[in-house]
């Protein structure tokens, strides 16, 4: 099919597009579905349309409480590493390195995470003896009694004092882990409350199929399959077959190589993300 809508016929067209079935291509369907596996992964890591954005609600444990707040192990965390060292003079010395459990599972097709919502539970903004509420008790007597220059003002001035007060939650998160660390104070926490996540999502080409007719995907693909048809022929040039013809794994490797770096290169220009700017 011209628009693949599955990884069965995503593998067909690009090995359509390298010649099958007028020649055979001498690549193991193992060596292929390597290459789709690879394929997906640096489409999903690196285009803009191989994720999503989600916010995702997870419910607190009282198990996570504990776990967070080490109740357990005298507020100190758990062991993670013993090392013992001979110091010259000094004898053997023991290491002990603690850490604390303060982290959730999270879903092995998070990619990233921006940041842990903050709910609007302040002093300035939460209950009806809040700055927020006594404000438009007081003072908004209808819509036309505050200009809203005056208002957009006072409102950010509110959210500097929120932010100077209640600072947002800090996260550490390596998605080799497929752990969040909340750095917080988890004996505060309560018992099936719950955290938004914000963070990005990587699409599921079985669920979306449209992932597989992607046109970089497609591209990037082939050009993965005819490097390992070069690389499987390489052993063989110079090799005659009957008729003449001889077998140029190295040139189809090479060729292949090129493509590859080419489109790596417009991946980093036109489909990746531009990094943030840091400043000072």
């Amino acid at each position: 099919m011209a628009k693949p809508a599955s990884r069965q016929e995503l593998i067909d067209y690009c090995l359509r597009r390298l010649g099958a079935p007028v020649l055979e291509i001498n690549v193991d369907d193992d060596q292929i579905d390597d290459c789709v596996d690879d394929a997906l992964q640096f489409f999903q890591e690196r285009h803009f349309d191989g994720v999503e954005r989600m916010y995702l609600k997870y419910k607190i444990t009282q198990a996570d409480i504990d776990r967070g707040s080490a109740k357990n192990t005298g507020g100190i965390g758990i062991v993670t590493t013993t090392g013992t060292s001979n110091i010259t003079g000094y004898g053997s010395t023991t290491f002990n390195f603690y850490e604390t459990s303060n982290y959730i599972q999270i879903p092995d097709s998070v990619i990233g995470i921006e940041k842990v919502l903050k709910f609007d539970t302040s002093d300035i903004s939460g209950g009806m003896f809040s700055i927020k509420y006594q404000l438009f008790l007081n003072d908004l007597f209808y819509f036309d009694s505050v200009e809203l220059l005056q208002y957009a003002m006072v409102k950010r001035y509110l959210e500097d004092i929120d932010f100077l007060l209640s600072t947002d939650k800090q996260i550490r998160f390596n998605r080799r882990q497929n752990r969040m660390y909340l750095d917080i104070d988890w004996g505060a926490q309560k018992s099936n409350s719950f955290l938004v996540i914000d963070c990005y999502r990587i699409l599921d080409p079985d669920n979306f199929t449209k992932v597989y007719n992607d046109s970089f995907l497609k591209r990037y693909l082939t050009a993965l399959i005819k490097k390992q048809w070069g690389q499987n022929l390489i052993k063989f040039r110079g090799v005659k077959l009957p008729g003449g013809i001889e077998l140029n794994g190295r040139e189809i490797y090479d060729d292949a190589e090129k493509e590859i770096e080419s489109l790596r290169s417009r991946m980093a220009i036109d489909y990746e993300l531009p990094p943030y700017d840091f400043i000072g």
